[in-house]
């Protein structure tokens, strides 16, 4: 059996829920739904490209602390509360992975964990 390594965001939610950010398990990393970091200036509660932009951006980050990278990511799935901004999550989801064409869903529901968030992303990786 692979070791299990959980990779926390240090969020209080995390212990609330009982989640962590990441779980990596032998070469595979899957990263919890991830919603933007709005602050009224670059990512806005209206701008699903920016909000989708935010957490990829975020997300790189987690990838690289657990040995992954953008280029190996093989899945995402994209939660929105209104999917008619399709084309605006796509365009900056096509931003990070143009090249890298992860498997990909996008789906819209009611709503987020709180209203300003409209959209969020879950990943899977390979890790080499």
């Amino acid at each position: 059996m692979s070791q299990r390594l959980n990779i926390s965001s240090g969020s209080p939610f995390e212990d609330t829920f009982g989640y962590c950010r990441a779980v990596k398990t032998g070469n595979l990393l899957e990263i919890s739904g991830t919603v933007a970091i709005i602050d009224a200036e670059k990512v806005t509660a209206d701008d699903f490209y920016a909000q989708t932009y935010n957490i990829i951006e975020r997300i790189a980050v987690v990838l690289e602390e657990a040995g992954s990278s953008i280029k190996d990511v093989v899945r995402t799935r994209i939660f929105t509360t209104d999917i008619s901004q399709n084309l605006e999550i796509a365009r900056a989801h096509a931003h990070f992975f143009g090249d890298v064409k992860p498997t990909t869903g996008i789906y819209e529901i009611s709503a987020l964990i709180a209203p300003q968030y409209k959209v969020e992303i879950e990943f899977t990786a390979w890790v080499n």
